[in-house]
């Protein structure tokens, strides 16, 4: 029953992170992460499909993951990365793009990107990327994720801005503000059980 609910809530933050990145992000060019730029950028040079290339950027990274984590650890983050690719590949040739108003769009898409991730991290996760090395600097530091997360993926903010568009530095930032702060708040809070079919438990 425990594994069932892990791998629910994997595949329902793997599935949100996709969408989000999806129908909110990629339309834009904006990377939800320092994996989803290097997916923009070799979509860009070599007219990669994003799904596929989100498989590629996460590749080097699970390698590592794998010794640093071990196998279930690194098993359920590559069964994540495969919901979020597919997830991708089946959303963005599908569904056309609305285009309502790029800050709206970024608020939507950060916030469901930060919830889809701050799941994946609770259960046992990541969503690949460079929330592998994040995780790998902030369980040494003991630093909060989130945080860690923004330093990196600055740089691949950066080399996006400079090979596509410098507006999306600032897009990226904002977008990542938002996200990290919600995976911070998502990995930190405390959840209360409550067994209101227990026999200790009494009508008031």
């Amino acid at each position: 029953m425990k594994i069932l609910e892990t791998y629910f809530f994997l595949i329902f933050g793997a599935i949100l992170q996709g969408m989000s990145m999806s129908l909110f992000l990629f339309p834009h060019s904006i990377p939800s992460g320092g994996g989803a730029g290097l997916a923009i950028l070799m979509n860009h040079f070599f007219h990669l499909p994003l799904g596929f290339a989100l498989w590629i950027a996460n590749a080097v990274f699970l390698v590592f993951a794998l010794n640093y984590f071990g196998f279930t650890w690194t098993f359920r983050t590559l069964f994540s990365v495969a919901v979020t690719s597919t997830t991708v590949s089946i959303i963005t040739p599908l569904i056309p793009h609305f285009h309502f108003h790029i800050l709206i769009e970024l608020l939507i898409g950060g916030l469901g990107f930060g919830i889809g991730v701050g799941l994946l991290i609770r259960k046992g996760a990541s969503s690949g990327g460079m929330v592998i090395p994040a995780l790998m600097i902030s369980s040494y530091r003991n630093w909060r994720p989130g945080q860690v997360m923004m330093v990196i993926n600055l740089f691949i903010f950066l080399l996006t801005s400079v090979v596509i568009d410098y507006k999306i530095v600032a897009y990226a930032v904002i977008c990542q503000f938002i996200s990290t702060n919600i995976i911070d708040l998502i990995h930190k809070f405390k959840f209360h059980k409550y067994n209101f079919l227990s026999p200790s438990w009494r009508k008031r």
